[in-house]
């Protein structure tokens, strides 16, 4: 005896979603790179290699100086990321790269840099997960962890400094006894 079966033929979507699906990786694949690291750029690498990496470098007037010996000696051409122009600066510790820094002044957007901050948010929800996050009147915060660095995000949001800061730090792992 025959089985006889019914066939329900759907409209096919495959076509749709790979479509969608391809458009959708570009657009994340140009947004990782908008605000990864600069090409040939890794932390720990010392002032000669990022000097080679990045040959247009300028060494900057006033270095900036951070705890743990920190110095943001160096600085790169501003980049464009998030609708934002923002000023790559480079810090040494123990002739290493230890920090990359990219600050945007957000000041005379009538958002305060909001939707940078969102944008950038999105990106490092889509690059490492989901974040720690940290929100109060005045400033908002989102940091991840990677195998390699420490990444924070955030948007100061006062009228009169308002930015957008994002910033890769090499990881520094201890254990109970080292505090």
């Amino acid at each position: 005896m025959s089985k006889l079966r019914s066939v329900v033929l759907l409209p096919s979507f495959g076509p749709f979603v790979r479509a969608f699906a391809a458009g959708a990786a570009v657009f994340a694949a140009g947004a990782l790179h908008a605000q990864a690291l600069p090409p040939g750029v890794r932390l720990g690498m010392t002032p000669g290699e990022l000097q080679a990496a990045m040959p247009a470098l300028e060494r900057v007037q006033r270095p900036q100086r951070l705890a743990g010996g920190l110095i943001g000696s160096w600085q790169a051409a501003p980049v464009s990321m998030a609708g934002l122009v923002f000023e790559p600066i480079f810090f040494f510790a123990d002739s290493q790269l230890r920090r990359v820094e990219f600050l945007a002044s957000a000041q005379a957007l009538p958002d305060g840099g909001a939707a940078a901050f969102a944008e950038l948010l999105r990106w490092g929800r889509g690059a490492f997960g989901g974040e720690l996050a940290s929100n109060d009147p005045g400033t908002a915060y989102a940091a991840w962890t990677s195998e390699a660095a420490d990444v924070y995000l955030q948007h100061v949001r006062d009228a009169r400094r308002a930015s957008v800061r994002l910033v890769y730090k090499a990881r520094q792992v201890r254990d109970g006894s080292e505090l």
